[in-house]
């Protein structure tokens, strides 16, 4: 296995031509913080890279998938223009980095995946959710546009107007909810979902890599197009958003809630 550059806060590993990335905040949920937004956003290319590398298996460690983003974070975001022009660029990496990505990416949502573990469960190829989990993306919520989540991707998973629902109103999509509208594939007992999701990953690295690779990328490209017309527009929105009184009152109550 090609050697990975990743902070702490992702773990790598090999089990033959599958490479599985584990989120590992898991006293924090897998929030997002800075560390993690970036190592994400650099991973990708080197699996890309890695040309023992047939299929990815993406999970959570403890808990969660991702719950979203550290309120500190978006707390540092919100005062800091220049860490939230460089965190904005992650966004823009994760996403076109998972969408030409030349592997498969197989998630395993072993638990909550919101926000940025939304958004990295719809950037995927196939997702196995296990029964207790759900997916949201409240950036509405506090104030804030999800320039690499839902309004991106989702359209082109389920229909217009389910996505606008979530997308407007940040409300939870339990399991089978998802399945049933097209965002995940598969729900599964909480204890059977990262081996199903394995399977489905070593089976897809036993075929033959080239058309894996150039079958996924046709279909990618009806994403790619989405990406390349919207994304730019939703990066100044969500630049712009940071500045809001909406989203300075609601961090300032979040951030007091959750003071000791």
């Amino acid at each position: 296995m090609s050697t990975y550059r990743v902070p702490d806060e992702i773990q790598v590993e090999s089990d033959g031509p599958i490479r599985i990335v584990r989120l590992n905040r898991p006293d924090d949920l897998n929030a997002t913080n800075h560390v993690l937004h970036q190592g994400i956003a650099e991973l990708w290319p080197q699996i890309d890279l890695d040309l023992e590398a047939r299929a990815v298996v993406l999970t959570g460690n403890g808990r969660a998938f991702s719950a979203g983003g550290d309120f500190h974070y978006i707390d540092e975001l919100s005062r800091d223009p220049v860490l939230r022009k460089e965190s904005l660029t992650h966004g823009k990496q994760i996403v076109t980095g998972m969408v030409s990505c030349r592997v498969p990416i197989i998630a395993a949502v072993n638990g909550p995946a919101v926000g940025l573990g939304c958004s990295l469960v719809a950037l995927s190829d196939i997702a196995y959710m296990a029964e207790s989990a759900h997916l949201a993306d409240p950036h509405v919520l506090v104030g804030l546009v999800a320039a690499d989540g839902g309004p991106i991707t989702w359209p082109l998973l389920t229909s217009m107007m389910l996505a606008k629902e979530y997308a407007l109103t940040g409300d939870r999509i339990p399991a089978e909810r998802a399945a049933a509208i097209g965002l995940v594939n598969h729900v599964l007992p909480d204890d059977e979902v990262f081996e199903a999701a394995l399977g489905c990953a070593k089976k897809i690295a036993s075929l033959p890599p080239q058309a894996v690779e150039d079958t996924r990328r046709v279909m990618n490209l009806h994403m790619q197009r989405a990406v390349v017309a919207t994304i730019d527009y939703a990066l100044t929105a969500e630049n712009r958003s940071f500045d809001s009184a909406e989203l300075r009152a609601n961090l300032d109550r979040m951030l007091k809630k959750s003071a000791p």
